[in-house]
């Protein structure tokens, strides 16, 4: 298996930027191409499919109008179970969930999702620490993992965080203040992770003006994901896609 898989780096390779987080639960295929396609011309260096809720029988529909909506951009998914896992994206983020201490989500997922890749020897995976972080408000990822986030003024345990997922091999961090957040992740929690690793750093969450993504970038992530601005209201400003593109370059 390992050896037919093909290395994510390389898809990821040189496009740092905004990514845009599509949730199946919160968009159908329709308006899933749309903002891949507004992502696509505004150029957005990624899209993400993937949410915190059970939709497994979206998930695939959603993935296929993505493609149909930007077939040169970069689709990973970012899901919740190994039962969401579908074959229409480019890669996996190999998520454990690593800020908390609920086993399901440290390993049990992942061992139910060899699996599913072994028959998908062509999707690329990488595995990503996943940390959810404090944003003031309970969250869809702590209500469904039954973990407690980071507290968000304790960047050495961030740091610590990180970098035990590095010593264990882990190639990309995901720091998050989860869907819903009052906050985003904070740019001291942001610079903390970049200087405990030297591989791809996606920051989400809580971000939905260009002041955000340009102050998540400045402080380290290589990929700003956005999503639920574009779930809610439509596709032009305040702030445009393009706008969120410009502040991530």
């Amino acid at each position: 298996m390992s050896t037919l898989r093909p290395p994510p780096l390389d898809l990821l390779r040189d496009r740092r930027g905004l990514a845009v987080l599509v949730d199946p639960a919160a968009t159908d295929a329709g308006r899933a191409t749309a903002v891949a396609a507004a992502a696509a011309s505004a150029g957005a260096a990624a899209l993400l499919v993937g949410g915190s809720y059970g939709v497994e029988d979206q998930v695939g529909e959603v993935a296929r109008a993505l493609k149909r909506g930007a077939p040169a951009l970069p689709l990973l998914q970012f899901p919740a179970t190994a039962a969401q896992l579908v074959s229409d994206v480019d890669a996996v983020l190999f998520l454990s969930l690593v800020s908390g201490r609920n086993a399901q989500y440290l390993i049990e997922e992942q061992v139910r999702a060899v699996g599913f890749l072994a028959s998908h020897p062509e999707i690329a995976t990488l595995s990503t620490a996943y940390l959810l972080i404090d944003s003031g408000a309970v969250t869809s990822v702590e209500a469904v993992s039954q973990t407690r986030p980071l507290p968000a003024d304790k960047p050495e345990l961030v740091a610590a965080h990180v970098s035990a997922a590095m010593l264990i091999g882990m190639r990309a961090v995901y720091l998050d203040a989860g869907s819903g957040a009052r906050s985003p992740v904070a740019p001291n929690l942001i610079r903390a992770a970049r200087g405990a690793t030297d591989g791809l750093l996606f920051v989400g969450g809580g971000i939905r003006t260009p002041d955000g993504v340009r102050e998540a970038r400045a402080a380290g992530a290589d990929y700003v994901v956005v999503g639920t601005e574009f779930e809610r209201r439509g596709l032009g400003p305040p702030p445009s896609m393009r706008d969120l593109v410009r502040a991530a370059s």
